[in-house]
């Protein structure tokens, strides 16, 4: 077998898929359009497993009120709705990380200015991924899914994974989570009331491709689940960890910080005591949202332009402007 068969090959096996074609939805298209003609600096979300573009909503309102404008794209074939997922989960299977990345790149591709980008969960690891490709001006990773070099591997980030490790079949399909296994993995901080209301509101099935590729990406060099960490064009990076994360717990996020404190960029972290992996779509979800929020103003360009202006309309009128 020659060299490029067995790569193909040994990379198909631990779900790579190198050659495929991006789809850009006309709800997407739709949303890049807004941000082109709003003259406005763009923030994308990306979503992660369990939860669809929705449950970015009080996030995008939130930043849209700062200044910013926001898209919330799918992931490829996401269907619109909890409910749809829910009923047809099938639609929602065999998506790799690789194709999510891929797509989420051609949508940063059709922006006229370079967004920040703000994922949680996978959506973290995706957009570690698209600001390794020097696609970010300014990345939020939180609670972000391991890439290849991320060593550590907790008990608790087992255990929230093994609904779908436990059976090589799940490579293949879209599986859903128990409220059971919603509430260890993702509910574990909140109370009983809210982590039902937050299964019955944003749980959706997930492909269980990309959880099989995390787990292989140390021992499969052509993995999908790796990001280019020495990118001098990767910008700011923030990781947001969640104290109480059983699925992404500290040991994951801080081996990811270090990482990517191999790039010449800035890389920060904190974490957000008593809160768990539902962080950004719980009763807290605020108190994420501004750290985010805060660390992307630091490093704006709309923002620098914005108090830019602010000082000049301010500033004291040229005096002999004033006598005539």
């Amino acid at each position: 077998m020659s060299d490029s068969r067995f790569a193909s090959t040994f990379a198909s096996a631990f779900g790579s898929t190198p050659d495929r074609p991006v789809t850009i939805s006309a709800n997407e298209a739709r949303q890049i359009q807004r941000a082109n003609d709003s003259g406005r600096h763009p923030v994308v979300f990306v979503h992660g497993l369990w939860l669809l573009p929705s449950s970015w909503q009080r996030w995008a309102e939130a930043f849209e009120e700062a200044g910013y404008i926001a898209l919330t794209p799918d992931w490829p074939d996401d269907p619109a709705t909890v409910g749809e997922a829910n009923a047809h989960p099938e639609v929602m299977a065999q998506k790799t990380v690789g194709q999510v990345a891929d797509h989420f790149a051609a949508i940063l591709g059709q922006l006229e200015r370079k967004p920040m980008v703000v994922g949680h969960s996978f959506g973290g690891l995706l957009a570690q991924i698209l600001a390794g490709r020097g696609l970010s001006a300014v990345t939020v990773a939180i609670d972000p899914a391991p890439f290849r070099g991320v060593l550590p591997l907790p008990l608790s980030a087992l255990k929230s994974a093994w609904p779908v490790l436990g059976n090589p079949a799940n490579r293949n399909r879209a599986v859903p989570l128990t409220y059971e296994q919603f509430r260890y993995a993702f509910a574990n901080a909140v109370s009983e009331d809210e982590a039902r209301q937050l299964y019955d509101t944003f749980a959706v099935p997930a492909p269980g491709a990309p959880l099989f590729q995390a787990a292989a990406a140390n021992i499969n060099p052509w993995t999908e689940a790796q990001v280019d960490t020495a990118n001098a064009e990767r910008g700011p990076l923030l990781i947001i960890s969640g104290e109480k994360d059983h699925t992404v717990p500290w040991a994951i996020a801080n081996a990811s910080f270090k990482q990517q404190q191999r790039n010449p960029g800035l890389t920060e972290i904190v974490e957000m005591p008593n809160r768990g992996h539902a962080l950004t779509i719980d009763s807290g979800w605020r108190d994420v949202a501004d750290t985010a929020l805060a660390f992307i103003r630091r490093f704006s360009a709309a923002d620098v332009q914005r108090r830019a202006a602010m000082r000049d309309s301010f500033s004291v009128p040229d005096r002999r402007e004033a006598v005539a």
